[in-house]
């Protein structure tokens, strides 16, 4: 018997995850897999990376989040964009505790990897298997782009993140496809269900026979804990961190909003001021 439980999109949600960890502890897992979107846009910076450090995390695949923070350390953003910036203003925030050495390590994970249990091959990504970034796997994606997710090679199941939602449907030739959701930044459009904003996980079970058990879990956290310590860490653009948390709506591509909170908050000024004192 082996018990996982599958991580994705904390996004540097660090109450979140404590809960998260407390959860899956009492619930006795044997390891952990981890896909993607780590750190950005929260608190999180050294306290994830340690707390990741202490788990037995078998599989780590590369998620977006990973690139977009990479791209910011080697000015690989586009300054005229303000969503850009703002990512940039993350890095800048990011890199007050972690070294670029250990964002180039976030950076260096495969897109996929596969697991085997018994005759069950796993194919694990963070979204498609040469792409993980885009839209193509949402709830109401393309069933040829599922497909993607178990083919070439085959897999009987495929466990993938970044949509942060929790999700199983199944492939053209009924292989099984499954999302954990999101630690850190659960989403719905339906704005019932998106009252209900707990830290997501899956933990899934293998025994002699295949696959025993998966189980979507969802672990209360204490949400005003997170936005106080935001507060005290001075967390850029706390204001986008707060929706996000609170009412379950992402602006991290509002360009209209973006600007003007970096124009009001001074963001603009600090990141400027940090990328010339960085190029002298």
């Amino acid at each position: 018997m082996t018990k996982i439980a599958v991580l994705s999109d904390i996004h540097g949600n660090t109450t979140a995850l404590e809960a998260v960890l407390a959860d899956a502890k009492k619930a006795n897992v044997d390891e952990y897999w981890l896909l993607g979107d780590i750190l950005m846009p929260g608190t999180g910076r050294r306290r994830i990376l340690d707390l990741l450090a202490s788990l037995p995390i078998t599989v780590r695949v590369l998620g977006n989040w990973e690139n977009s923070l990479w791209r910011g350390l080697h000015r690989k953003l586009d300054l005229t964009k303000a969503s850009h910036r703002y990512l940039l203003r993350q890095c800048q925030y990011i890199l007050e505790e972690i070294s670029p050495e250990e964002i180039e390590d976030l950076h260096n994970q495969p897109v996929q990897v596969h697991r085997q249990f018994g005759d069950l091959t796993v194919g694990i990504t963070h979204h498609l298997p040469d792409k993980n970034w885009g839209r193509e796997l949402i709830h109401t994606g393309k069933q040829e782009d599922f497909d993607r997710l178990v083919t070439n090679p085959h897999a009987s199941i495929a466990v993938y993140g970044h949509i942060h939602q929790q999700l199983l449907r199944y492939g053209s030739d009924g292989q099984l496809i499954l999302n954990p959701g999101s630690i850190g930044q659960p989403f719905f459009l339906d704005a019932k269900l998106r009252k209900d904003l707990r830290a997501q996980y899956m933990i899934l079970e293998f025994d002699e026979a295949g696959l025993a058990d998966v189980d979507f879990r969802r672990v209360d956290y204490d949400v005003e804990a997170e936005l106080q310590l935001a507060k005290d860490l001075k967390l850029p653009y706390f204001q986008v961190y707060y929706e996000s948390l609170v009412n379950g709506i992402h602006h991290t591509h509002n360009q209209e909003l973006l600007y003007e909170i970096a124009q009001k908050q001074g963001h603009d000024i600090e990141l400027d001021a940090w990328l010339d004192g960085s190029n002298d």
